[in-house]
């Protein structure tokens, strides 16, 4: 992993006057929206150059952890992320939630006649749907949760097929168009729900877990380094009503810097108490 702006093993040092930080993250819609936003507010208020890198939830820990990225807004705990905390947690400091009331679990459109994991033994939904989940990207920790419910609730006859982010949203939609029956890993915060009418499957066994956090991680020595960088981070918390407006302006096409800039815009009371007590650029 190669950042270009890396100096001495520190992403965000930059060397003499140059502000650069460098922000990791997955390629979720809710971890786009969240990095971009804060991008936009580290160079529009604070002067950054912010260098963006869009990994896998791994490389995405590991690279804070190992100093070649500077910071992420994108930590999924306790549980979907459990484990890349587990094994970073002494090589980076965990600023607290940034967001609040996060959901994973297993998705279907309303319309569907199922209301439960527990149901998709039946064999009208198996034929209907040929057995198969519509997954992301196999490092995610969604995707070990799906791994582990299979397990959970004797679904051997399943497949758990792995995709993108964006691949399921497609073939979601493609689906509910049609009225179509379909199963797919899902979460909350999440565009889709704002666009169609869907529900989780209840969970009995809770192999999804309870609903989550999205924490702020920034590597050790980040708060000498870049003090303002590192105030704006720890004070950084929305809502996920706040998210999903910048998660529908992307999905609808706009792109993910001018949907930050227009949410920006829209809420400069919020951005204020972010950057309360910082002196601007």
């Amino acid at each position: 992993m190669v950042i270009s702006s890396i100096v001495n093993g520190v992403a965000g040092n930059g060397g003499g006057n140059a502000k650069n930080i460098t922000l990791s993250y997955v390629a979720w819609d809710s971890e786009i929206a969240s990095t971009h936003v804060v991008k936009q507010v580290l160079e529009q208020k604070l002067g950054y150059q912010v260098n963006m890198l869009q990994v896998e939830a791994g490389p995405m820990w590991t690279g804070v952890a190992t100093k070649s990225a500077d910071a992420l807004v994108a930590a999924w705990l306790p549980k979907t992320h459990a484990s890349f905390y587990a094994k970073n947690k002494d090589q980076v400091e965990d600023l607290g939630a940034n967001l609040e009331g996060t959901r994973l679990g297993l998705v279907v459109p309303e319309y569907m006649n199922i209301t439960s994991i527990d149901d998709l033994r039946r064999s009208d939904i198996k034929n209907a749907t040929k057995a198969t989940i519509i997954g992301i990207e196999p490092g995610a920790g969604l995707m070990s949760a799906a791994t582990k419910m299979l397990q959970d609730y004797q679904l051997t006859d399943w497949t758990l097929m792995e995709a993108s982010s964006a691949a399921m949203a497609t073939e979601l939609q493609k689906a509910y168009s049609q009225q179509k029956p379909i199963v797919v890993t899902g979460w909350t915060p999440h565009w889709m729900f704002a666009k169609m009418k869907l529900k989780y499957l209840d969970d009995p066994k809770k192999s999804f877990g309870e609903d989550e956090q999205i924490h702020t991680i920034v590597r050790l020595g980040l708060q000498e380094d870049l003090p303002d960088a590192y105030q704006f981070l720890r004070q950084f918390k929305w809502t996920p009503e706040d998210m999903a407006q910048v998660m529908v302006r992307i999905q609808e096409g706009v792109e993910p810097d001018d949907a930050a800039k227009e949410w920006i815009d829209a809420h400069p009371e919020t951005v204020e108490k972010w950057l309360a007590g910082i002196e601007l650029k």
